[in-house]
């Protein structure tokens, strides 16, 4: 936790120092308060016995009557009567006790707590400040370092604990270090500032206090140690609940073309039922901290009382003494049942504390070159001796290919299911580095330039398109500073999706729904070619991105992509042969090895797998053969 410190700003930082020094002073208003409330005691009991003389006894009251009352009462009488100081001091109290006194300490009482209140509203304030920036600071470091992240550490903490860590876990640090700066600070000045007064009314009392809060401590770190370890459980539960929760929603209409309903459910609620049962272990544990509080803080009272009426007997404290103590008491027990609460909250915050250390301290694997070259051609990409495998993978999925593309070229790539073709097109735009050899762009090794200059040649489409939530005109212009319509109503006409748009209401202001759902998967493809296109750039790369079109709008897409002025290079992943047959220079996938290469003519004779594909989507005839 305070590594994550380091996100505070100096302006934070002078809040947090505020806050101390308004709690010090909060303090010392409830200790003042404690001092008026016993000052109005004594006034009620003084302005008591200067009315009824009786109530002091019945001989103050015969010898008051016979000096004529408490007006002819002198101190030197008093003197010579042979009475010790400390009574005669009581006695002129008596005498000069008034009702003004009794408002005096009561207007004291209601302008102090007055002040209490709002300075405890300030530090409220200023903790709520502190703290939000704190998470916002730490959400962002967070969501930066993330977008760093290659695919590999992606996937090793996982979409759904990622998003669980930058929402859920910083809640958790957030509301731990807003009661943190109210309380931390409010509880050993309350404990200091009370167990001083005690020892200045009685040292009894004080010895009491102090076991009291000895007993207090060791029952909250008991309960502490046994839940401490179920709320580091809780977050990676809370983990699983949302990855299940997301896999459904995400999957909805594959859940429900399949009758699944309830098997997703029989999943929800296991994970729930665990998630349930941990949490319901720690709220029972927690739970014991209000009863054993109230119970010690009663103790305490009932202690007080019982010494403070001893103390009395001895004439050591008045009455007055023992309601400020039992305030004292209470005041104190009130503060560590407020640090209780932190405690409670502390556990989880530290947790996803260390969660999200575990995501700042995770280095990119793919990482910029710290002396980045510049580019020596312009759409050129070759592979020399490429091999590549995941993470934690045991074979490679890529072995030893070459191979080179020129400016304006067109390259298709066909296989086999899992043959590595978007594993390989991967590569050209470093979402993975390759495990040997090397793959260059423009020249250039790809590890040797910035990732963002290298990704900024590129226009790719990946095999599942994905739209964001906005409208078609913003999902055409992502990631571009600048909205042009004209160039924006030109991508759609190349993409063959224009006719769509004009068909449907509002046009390119129409709202594309997250993952854009509310289009059909022909459309979508389009949609994120037309992305693709507005970018300009001098490489394209389709990975399998024609899959959902009909052979005219596929043969359309593809003679617009060739009539495009920039002459730029293009990477085509397809299954169909029809797609392919047209481009420049063809490889043939097998097992991740390259068993063909050369246009559709040359691999007809000389890659039997080639034909063999061809062959299955087309007669012998449409090839030639």
């Amino acid at each position: 936790m305070l590594r994550l410190y380091k996100k505070l700003s100096k302006k934070d930082f002078l809040f947090v120092f505020l806050i101390v020094g308004l709690t010090i002073l909060q303090v010392y208003l409830t200790m003042t308060l404690v001092d008026y409330v016993q000052g109005i005691i004594k006034a009620i009991t003084l302005v008591n016995y200067h009315n009824n003389p009786a109530d002091i006894s019945k001989d103050v009251a015969l010898f008051l009557e016979t000096i004529g009352g408490w007006d002819n009462l002198k101190e030197e009488a008093l003197i010579l009567a042979g009475l010790p100081n400390e009574m005669i001091s009581q006695v002129m109290s008596i005498k000069n006790a008034t009702q003004a006194d009794i408002w005096f300490n009561g207007g004291m009482m209601v302008a102090v707590a007055t002040a209490s209140m709002g300075v405890q509203a300030i530090i409220s304030i200023l903790a709520s400040f502190v703290a939000a920036d704190l998470s916002t600071n730490i959400r962002t470091s967070l969501y930066r370092k993330v977008e760093d992240f290659s695919l590999e550490e992606i996937d090793k903490f996982s979409t759904a604990s990622l998003i669980t860590r930058t929402t859920n876990d910083i809640q958790q640090i957030q509301m731990a270090n807003l009661f943190t700066m109210r309380m931390i600070f409010q509880a050993p000045v309350t404990a200091i500032w009370a167990l001083c007064k005690f020892h200045s009314a009685a040292s009894e009392l004080t010895i009491a206090t102090v076991i009291t809060l000895l007993i207090l401590i060791v029952i909250i770190a008991i309960i502490m140690l046994v839940a401490i370890p179920k709320f580091k459980v809780m977050q990676k539960l809370t983990d699983n609940l949302n990855g299940v929760m997301r896999d459904n929603l995400t999957g909805i209409r594959i859940v429900r073309a399949f009758n699944a309903e309830n098997y997703q459910e029989n999943k929800f609620e296991k994970a729930n039922l665990v998630f349930t049962k941990t949490q319901l272990f720690t709220g029972r544990v927690m739970a014991l901290l209000s009863p054993m509080m109230m119970i010690i803080m009663n103790a305490l009272t009932l202690t007080i009382y019982l010494i403070g009426s001893n103390l009395i007997n001895a004439g050591k404290i008045d009455y007055a003494g023992v309601t400020a103590s039992t305030m004292l008491g209470t005041q104190l027990i009130m503060a560590f049942v407020m640090l209780m609460l932190l405690f409670m909250m502390w556990p989880r915050a530290l947790v996803g504390a260390q969660r999200i250390n575990e995501v700042l301290d995770t280095e990119s694997k793919i990482i910029d070159s710290a002396n980045p070259v510049q580019f020596k051609e312009e759409g050129t990409i070759e592979f020399k001796n490429v091999s590549f495998k995941y993470p934690n993978g045991e074979n490679n999925v890529i072995n030893d290919i070459s191979f080179k593309v020129n400016k304006g070229e067109t390259l298709a790539i066909i296989g086999a299911t899992s043959a590595g073709k978007t594993s390989l097109v991967n590569l050209i735009a470093r979402l993975y580095d390759t495990t040997e050899g090397e793959v260059l762009v423009d020249g250039v090794n790809v590890k040797d330039v910035k990732q963002h200059d290298l990704r900024e040649k590129i226009g790719f489409v990946p095999q599942k398109g994905f739209l964001f939530n906005g409208t078609i005109k913003e999902n055409i212009c992502f990631g571009s500073d600048v909205i042009n319509d004209d160039e924006v109503i030109k991508a759609a006409n190349v993409a063959c999706v224009s006719d769509f748009i004009q068909t449907i209401d509002n046009g390119y202001d129409f709202v594309i729904s997250q993952s854009g759902k509310n289009v059909s998967g022909g459309q979508r493809q389009r949609l994120c070619i037309a992305r693709a296109i507005y970018k300009n750039p001098q490489i394209y790369i389709f990975d399998d991105s024609f899959s959902a079109l009909d052979y005219k709008t596929d043969k359309a897409l593809r003679e617009n992509l060739k009539n495009m002025e920039n002459n730029s290079t293009k990477i085509i992943v397809a299954q169909r042969i029809g797609t392919i047959m047209d481009a420049d220079k063809i490889i043939v996938l097998d097992g991740g090895k390259m068993v063909g290469f050369g246009k559709h003519e040359e691999l007809l004779k000389s890659c039997a797998i080639y034909k063999e594909i061809a062959l299955s989507q087309l007669s012998e005839k449409e090839l030639g053969l």
